[in-house]
């Protein structure tokens, strides 16, 4: 049996994460040399190419598709059992940013057992829409971002879910049968508000905003009570709504990546183990996503 040694798919990871060797070794520490030599020892160990050679930028082989959801789930469970045992020496405060639907959603499980395992580490967590986030960390106000990304052509952040947009709607009424469409959305900069009315205008569909609320259980609430329709991240559609699909006459509406933002300048023992912790965590709901079936047009998600 072969053993896989972590910091090989440390590395390997870190080199998906960033799109580039450069920057993951400026995370682990080495130079770009010493990343090609370790992805290429990792390959010779594993007898499987990895990446593709010849292109501009980090592009997975069939294989290293493969690998990297394996190399994350191994390195959570690494820095799991580490942190058990060292966790009295993780200490100081992490200020982190996220958008509204994430702290309802995936990260109140993943913080809770972040801080299980790190009980020295204070988080202060703040939630707004991803582009203010970001502008407020430039400011300083966060160690930490996540946030939705919308550019593909834009660099940042290290990417960590793929997410498919999904349109919802209530169960119990037909508001997305009216014209004008009426829309549950949050006020600008919010990136789903833009990809809709952007889509809505190419499809030339009359619509209205009936009800705005920067708020995630706000904009829930009113969907649930019939107000209109929301576009949502597929990890974060609650129960107790319908999905709608092409057969109602909702267009796929595509990914967004969603990617964590580290402002170097406050780069701390708590502020790494919390990136590494979120980073492995939302790579495992990713592998869950991915190995769901997606709810059928029409079809009503399960009630509460």
């Amino acid at each position: 049996m072969q053993n896989i040694p972590t910091e090989l798919l440390r590395t390997f990871v870190k080199a998906v994460e960033t799109g580039s060797f450069t920057r993951a070794g400026e995370i682990v520490g080495r130079t770009q040399s010493a990343v090609s030599l370790q992805i290429r020892r990792l390959e010779e160990l594993l007898d499987a190419p990895l990446f593709v050679r010849g292109t501009h930028r980090v592009k997975l082989t069939e294989e290293g598709t493969t690998l990297v959801s394996y190399a994350r789930r191994m390195l959570a469970l690494n820095d799991e059992a580490v942190s058990s045992l060292r966790r009295p020496k993780v200490a100081g405060s992490v200020r982190l940013g996220a958008p509204h639907e994430y702290t309802a959603s995936l990260l109140p499980v993943i913080l809770g057992k972040f801080a299980q395992s790190h009980p020295g580490v204070m988080l202060e967590v703040t939630c707004d829409l991803s582009k203010n986030l970001l502008a407020r960390q430039e400011k300083g106000e966060f160690d930490l971002v996540i946030a939705l990304h919308d550019d593909p052509d834009e660099r940042g952040g290290s990417k960590v879910l793929t997410e498919s947009l999904v349109w919802i709607t209530s169960p119990d009424h037909e508001r997305h049968t009216q014209r004008p469409l009426s829309l549950v959305v949050a006020p600008p900069p919010c990136i789903y508000r833009s990809r809709v009315l952007q889509m809505l205008g190419r499809q030339q569909r009359p619509w209205r905003i009936a009800y705005m609320s920067s708020s995630y259980s706000g904009i829930i609430a009113a969907v649930r009570a019939g107000l209109g329709v929301t576009l949502l991240a597929g990890s974060t559609v609650p129960q107790g709504v319908r999905a709608l699909g092409e057969r109602d006459g909702f267009p796929a509406m595509g990914q967004l990546d969603v990617r964590l933002y580290e402002r170097r300048e406050s780069v701390t023992e708590a502020v790494r183990c919390l990136a590494d912790y979120i980073t492995s965590s939302f790579a495992s709901s990713d592998a869950t996503l991915a190995g769901a079936t997606a709810p059928s047009s029409g079809a009503q998600l399960a009630g509460e």
